[in-house]
């Protein structure tokens, strides 16, 4: 999928970076869009905003913090200021939205239809602006271009397999938790979270392999702007999500995981994401999981 992705973008002027911001990170969300919509048709609220959530966290923490132990990422500004900025917006917007006992005085805090409605709006204009920097040159190691035909077969069947192998594992992982009897929020958190996540970090991981760290890091940067505009938004407008103040604590920590990677591109070699920081990046998504495990 990396390559054909690769090679569709130096084929038709379209940098790197967009690429990985679109078509790989929709690609490898498509496992968290298939379990939300089925949680939002069976009312599990907890799975679908679970999954969200502890899908974000995966990618910063472990997706991209084990890219980045693989090669050190260099990133460009617009990704710095830009993307992550957008991503930070997201997570922020939605925490105003499933507030509601907060900022209204209400009985109960929910995600409605209309508030679901809003955050495609919000995709749409993320969609606007990757268009707008589409012909901006991305960094990368130099791309093997396949013909068209190829390369678009090389993205299908690559998207076709992240989907079936983030299903299958998922369909397991949530019988054998079930079994277990924990609940449906640490499910959503973990096991779900880390499952539909998996595609991000194999998509990420061979990029930094490749030296082509723009995909690396926008596919993660991009994965988690669609998981909460178009798939917490498909969600919502689908069927209202309740959401349980509790999970405010995990919406903060989501919060927290964005600002740390904008700071981690200050701190040693700017706008680099180093080994040392990768690691330190997997630690702290170890301690969370504790966290989640122990409080589930």
């Amino acid at each position: 999928m990396v390559d054909g992705a690769a090679s569709l973008a130096r084929r038709f002027g379209v940098s790197l970076l967009v690429i990985g911001l679109t078509v790989v990170a929709f690609g490898t969300s498509a496992p968290e869009l298939i379990v939300n919509i089925f949680a939002s048709l069976k009312g599990s609220a907890d799975i679908a905003i679970g999954n969200v959530l502890g899908s974000n966290l995966a990618n910063i923490f472990l997706m991209l913090g084990i890219a980045a132990m693989i090669y050190p990422l260099r990133v460009q500004l617009s990704t710095v200021w830009k993307e992550i900025p957008m991503s930070l917006l997201a997570v922020i917007a939605v925490g105003v939205m499933a507030n509601d006992i907060l900022f209204d005085r209400a009985r109960a805090t929910v995600i409605s239809r209309s508030e679901g409605i809003i955050l495609l709006f919000f995709f749409i204009i993320f969609l606007y602006y990757t268009y707008g920097i589409s012909k901006v040159e991305g960094e990368g190691a130099p791309v093997k271009i396949f013909n068209p035909r190829r390369s678009v077969v090389m993205v299908a069947g690559g998207l076709l397999m992240l989907f079936l192998g983030g299903k299958f594992m998922v369909d397991g992982a949530i019988a054998v938790a079930r079994i277990w009897g924990v609940s449906e929020a640490l499910i959503g958190f973990t096991i779900v979270a880390v499952g539909t996540s998996l595609p991000e970090l194999a998509a990420s991981a061979m990029a930094a392999y490749k030296r082509q760290a723009d995909i690396a890091v926008g596919n993660i940067v991009g994965s988690n702007i669609f998981n909460i505009f178009f798939i917490l938004g498909t969600s919502a407008t689908i069927r209202a999500i309740p959401f349980s103040t509790i999970l405010n604590v995990d919406l903060l920590f989501v919060v927290f995981a964005t600002v740390l990677l904008f700071l981690a591109f200050f701190i040693g070699k700017r706008h680099i994401l180093e080994r040392w920081q990768g690691a330190g990046f997997v630690g702290i998504y170890i301690i969370y999981l504790i966290y989640a495990i122990v409080r589930g």
